[in-house]
């Protein structure tokens, strides 16, 4: 039998980088993927592919709505070819866990496929083609999420799918009703509706990316909107019911009316949910939670102290990033070290177009807290840079201690939101003043200087563009 420092069960984001870091440090180490690839969900059906589809979407978009405004004239009918669309994003997926595969060798690495389940606390066995069974001193629980339902939706996963299913469809849906208006809703919705589908998104909350900041959620709203995407908030589905190719929702609207929507597809994306079935926690005592998750204390250790647990299988935002994060922190905790992780640090991003990207607290949480605040804001299509790419939707805001200056919380919505954001991360990391910022040369013409201008305005009003 042989013998690790530490396994690592699951190989998402949390999990290859844990191992990584544990390689690092100098202990031997194992890694486990129930799954043929390496990479986790995030990989295989998660981030990465739906970048891939969400890019190609944005080029058709863009080659048959914005191209002649640029000057290029493109003869004859532009046309969708979604099964190359498709096998272009699983090239990507291939080529990135490819590159894991890559980084478990040079880190020696050793790389077991097949079920982990624990026998003990120090013990797993592994059920693949060559059933084994390892000793680890310590082990890392990285065993992700998968989507989540509703209780009265039976998923067929060829009308009624998961994002999973998705990702691979062998047509462009005519009318796809989305339900779940957050961040997986929204990419898949807005892929789909630039490839020509007509998009219903439902959701329950009042507001579509209920759990950003209203002034985002807002915003989104007006650009979907002006895609023609039917927006349906404050709906509680109460059924959903495919009939040969259609499939039938029907809901309550919030004036308690029963209302109806008919499509052809039908995505449920409600969330994602832990996953820990074969794990055999209880074997070595590790205990789940109500809601099935990990329960960790804040070292990301379980009841059981060589056992950790990390990423989607714990408790908090179920992000790529944050998993990274863990994972580096319980190799070094494991290692001796003493990191930290700073959770109101850990930015949120959605890859629709424009993006929205946040990080630290919004308007709403630090009214509820009591905060004194300030606000800066600044429109994207003040911007020089924003005009040349026809990219003018969206704002950034910072908002800041009334009395100190220090930035609480950075919001934006706009092209590159997603790389833009990375500036509120490392200011609020070193917890600079509005003030710092707007003391800051920006390039120009960049999207960043909308950063900078919102600063300025939340300085003493005194944003130089607007």
């Amino acid at each position: 039998m042989k013998s690790y420092d530490v396994a690592v069960i699951g190989s998402g984001p949390g999990g290859y980088v844990a191992a990584i870091r544990c390689a690092q440090l100098g202990l031997k180490t194992a890694i486990i993927e129930k799954y043929a690839t390496l990479g986790g969900t995030c990989l295989n059906v998660g981030c990465i592919p739906s970048k891939a589809l969400l890019d190609s979407s944005h080029h058709y978009e863009d080659a048959v709505k914005h191209f002649e405004e640029h000057g290029i004239d493109i003869p004859g009918e532009i046309k969708v070819n979604l099964e190359k669309m498709i096998s272009r994003k699983q090239a990507v997926v291939d080529q990135t866990t490819g590159g894991i595969d890559f980084l478990m060798k040079k880190n020696n690495i050793d790389v077991y496929h097949g079920l982990g389940s624990f026998k003990d606390a120090t013990h797993i066995t592994i059920e693949g083609d060559d059933a084994t069974e390892i000793e680890a001193k310590n082990t890392i629980i990285a065993t992700g999420s998968k989507p989540a339902n509703l209780p009265f939706i039976e998923l067929d996963k060829e009308r009624i799918i998961t994002s999973t299913e998705a990702l691979k469809l062998k047509e462009i849906p005519k009318h796809m009703i989305v339900i779940g208006g957050g961040v997986i809703g929204l990419e898949l919705g807005q892929v789909y509706r630039r490839l020509g589908a007509e998009v219903t998104i439902i959701e329950y909350m009042d507001r579509i990316i209920p759990t950003m900041d209203s002034g985002l959620s807002k915003e989104l709203n007006k650009v979907f909107k002006k895609a023609k995407f039917s927006v349906e908030v404050s709906h509680k589905v109460k059924s959903v019911e495919r009939k040969g190719d259609e499939v039938i929702v029907k809901a309550e609207n919030k004036k308690g009316e029963d209302v109806e929507f008919k499509g052809d597809y039908c995505l449920v994306s409600v969330g994602r949910k832990p996953y820990t079935d074969g794990l055999n926690a209880e074997a070595a005592g590790v205990k789940l939670d109500d809601r099935g998750r990990v329960e960790v204390n804040d070292h990301l250790q379980t009841a059981v102290k060589n056992i950790y647990a990390i990423g989607d299988v714990v408790k908090g935002a179920m992000l790529a990033h944050k998993a990274e994060e863990e994972g580096v922190f319980v190799a070094e905790t494991i290692a001796g070290q003493k990191p930290h992780i700073d959770y109101n640090l850990i930015p949120g991003v959605v890859y629709t177009w424009p993006e929205v990207a946040a990080v630290g607290k919004t308007e709403e949480q630090l009214k509820e807290a009591g905060v004194e605040y300030k606000t800066g804001q600044f429109p994207m299509r003040a911007l020089g840079r924003s005009r040349a790419s026809m990219d003018i939707d969206g704002f950034v805001k910072i908002l800041a201690d009334k009395k100190t200056d220090e930035i609480l919380g950075v919001h934006m919505i706009g092209a590159r939101a997603a790389d833009l954001i990375a500036e509120g991360v490392v200011a609020m990391e070193y917890r600079a003043s509005a003030e710092d910022i707007a003391r800051m040369s920006h390039a120009h013409p960049t999207y960043t200087e909308a950063i900078k201008e919102a600063a300025l305005a939340a300085t003493e009003d005194r944003a130089l563009h607007v």
